[in-house]
């Protein structure tokens, strides 16, 4: 077990120093067709998670310049109030709304579902952004790990609860949930909550990465008749306010060849632009293109049933009902 995980974060630190950089983004940008951006989404309402910093406000900044209606949902009112405001002022849309909601805290996910359905707006957008990577093990006063509850529970709850609205702008509707490239190092595991073994906050963010890409590929295959498709990705390695706080020895070691925000949150925007005969759903996607979910030889891929099993965990956990 020792000699696998060294290969994996030997591989993943190889890999991801060639791709996931500043210098990775701009050999994959050469590539890239400007006009896949040029798109306008004049009338869809889209929503963005952890939008009032980072990559989060960066996608949202991007979907705002292109006529769509932003639901901004962020834990922190007054910050969620700037964000907003400074979007409004450099791309003159003023058709963005900011939703309070603690991502981690599954009452207050439901609570922002019921107001939501209650305003019945039609969802042509999800965005699954928001993400935390706490070092130490911090629980909820719901009982939870903070990493597991806000970056697997939160995001399988805000899912789950907005398909009737997605359902309704079938069949363009989608869900973009942001994973990372951590979750190369990480099979899939049902100890959700890290409950066996030293915590190590890295660690159990890779392995809710992990989680997020098997969830897309279930999603896909559950809700695809329904006419909604689903989609992860990977940002890359970007200079945001969450890695600096979160990995501070890993952005100062970095500096100067991470990616902006607005380099990180490049993919998002173009899955939300694109049209669905374009895109893969259940696939994996990093700077505009389907990338493989697991690295060689490094033993990550799992049976349906363990992503199976997580389902029922998270609906027993959650009681998310529709």
């Amino acid at each position: 077990m020792f000699l696998l995980k060294a290969w994996r974060s030997t591989a993943f630190g190889v890999y991801g120093y060639l791709n996931f950089t500043k210098s990775g983004y701009i050999n994959h940008s050469k590539h890239f067709n400007p006009e896949d951006m040029s798109i306008k989404i004049d009338g869809k309402n889209c929503i963005v998670t952890g939008a009032n910093s980072g990559i989060g406000y960066a996608t949202a900044h991007g979907l705002a310049s292109r006529g769509a209606t932003v639901y901004m949902v962020c834990r922190n009112k007054e910050r969620g109030e700037a964000a907003l405001s400074e979007i409004q002022s450099a791309t003159g849309n003023q058709n963005l709304h900011l939703e309070v909601c603690d991502l981690s805290s599954i009452n207050d996910i439901k609570s922002f579902a019921s107001r939501f359905k209650a305003k019945d707006v039609p969802i042509h957008v999800l965005v699954n952004n928001a993400g935390l990577l706490e070092n130490t093990r911090v629980t909820t006063s719901e009982g939870f790990e903070l990493n597991f509850a806000v970056n697997v529970l939160g995001t399988y709850g805000m899912t789950e609860l907005m398909l009737p609205l997605l359902e309704k702008t079938q069949p363009d509707a989608r869900v973009i949930t942001v994973s990372s490239g951590g979750m190369y190092t990480s099979p899939l595991t049902t100890d959700l909550q890290f409950s066996s073994g030293e915590f190590s906050g890295p660690e159990q963010y890779s392995r809710n990465k992990r989680i997020q890409v098997a969830l897309t590929e279930k999603w896909a295959k559950k809700y695809g008749e329904k006419g909604i498709g689903f989609y992860a990705m990977h940002p890359g390695w970007a200079e945001t306010p969450g890695v600096s706080k979160s990995l501070p020895s890993f952005s100062q070691k970095f500096e100067g060849k991470l990616r902006t925000s607005e380099e990180g949150a490049d993919t998002e925007i173009w899955l939300a632009l694109q049209p669905k005969e374009k895109l893969v759903s259940g696939g994996f996607y990093f700077d505009r293109t389907e990338a493989p979910k697991h690295l060689p030889f490094s033993a990550t891929k799992s049976s349906n049933s363990t992503i199976d099993s997580i389902v029922d965990t998270l609906n027993s956990l959650g009681n998310f009902s529709i």
